[in-house]
């Protein structure tokens, strides 16, 4: 067994390599989900050397299996948005405090302390429903605000604009964070002049609107709220960590997490960086299910670990915290 909080303590790219490394074993011999998806490829846990030979399990898995490795009681199932009679990805999460200390430490390690934050969360679509893994993120971090005026909004967007223009005159810092339609609605509705709040994306029309590249997307909020940069989340149901885009849809990962990319060709094969292709993530916080997982997003990785994200493979169904298809 795998000390959780060890994934937590990583600082180099080294340690991660290694960790990884046991993590892989570790899922190799405890999820059986995962020990078939290897034994079909003819991959044993033995013959892995390096993080790039580690076979990355297609995220459908998580629609139709139980993906887990762990024997202890799970204690909740995040699952993911989908039109109706569609099928739904689901994760068992056996101990939800890796969850709360992945985004909590993930979401410090680039914006500082959330109790310094007031956090007004537009996520009409998510509280609408049972399961979602970005409000039970959310509702932590509200509960962990220092400021009594953090908290959600449905349907009362004026309470929200007077909230937003009040807050930001006193000079808070301010995090608002929407799933793009909602954030669309506000500012056709109301316009800002905001110089104290982080205005961060989600992702998502939710089949409520068109869905628009990133550029138009931004272009759009930027005019309406009145601020210089759109921060974007990158995050899924089948993940227990976050990437962050503090503008120009560039992502980065805390260090527990890293993007690769795959031959959209091969889908064994892992690219050289800056070559675009599917999306590979290694999410260690996902130690007690799959560490090791195939996106149906594309995306290119940059020397410097960013990456960016470009669309979706055609025959996916657009769903969740994802970005929008180009």
């Amino acid at each position: 067994m795998i000390d959780h909080t060890s994934i937590f303590n990583i600082s180099n790219q080294q340690e991660f390599e290694a960790l990884a490394l046991k993590v892989f074993k570790f899922q190799f011999e405890n999820n059986r989900v995962y020990r078939s998806f290897c034994d079909l490829l003819y991959i044993h846990s033995s013959d892995v050397k390096n993080i790039h030979q580690i076979p990355f399990l297609p995220i459908q898995f998580f629609k139709t299996h139980n993906v887990v490795s762990s024997n202890n009681i799970i204690k909740t199932t995040f699952t993911s948005s989908g039109t109706t009679g569609s099928v739904t990805s689901k994760h068992h999460v056996t101990n939800l405090e890796i969850y709360k200390t992945s985004f909590t430490k993930g979401f410090e390690s680039f914006y500082g302390s959330i109790e310094d934050y007031t956090i007004l969360a537009l996520l009409p679509s998510y509280l609408e429903r049972k399961g979602s893994s970005l409000i039970y993120m959310v509702e932590a971090m509200i509960s962990k605000s220092s400021y009594k005026e953090s908290g959600f909004y449905l349907n009362n967007i004026s309470e929200l604009k007077n909230a937003l223009t009040t807050l930001d005159s006193q000079g808070r810092k301010v995090l608002l964070i929407g799933v793009s339609f909602a954030l669309l609605d506000l500012v056709e509705t109301f316009q800002f002049n905001l110089k104290n709040t982080i205005v961060m994306e989600t992702g998502g029309m939710k089949g409520r609107r068109k869905e628009l590249i990133r550029d138009e997307l931004h272009k759009i909020l930027k005019l309406g709220f009145g601020v210089k940069t759109i921060h974007s989340e990158y995050g899924m149901t089948e993940l227990l960590s976050q990437a962050y885009s503090k503008g120009n849809g560039l992502f980065n990962c805390p260090n527990w997490m890293r993007v690769l990319t795959r031959d959209t060709e091969d889908a064994l094969s892992i690219q050289p960086k800056e070559k675009t292709g599917g999306i590979n993530i290694i999410d260690l916080a996902n130690m007690n299910s799959c560490s090791f997982i195939a996106t149906q997003d594309l995306g290119k990785v940059y020397k410097n670990g960013s990456f960016e994200v470009i669309g979706r493979f055609d025959s996916s169904d657009i769903r969740g915290c994802n970005l929008m298809v180009i």
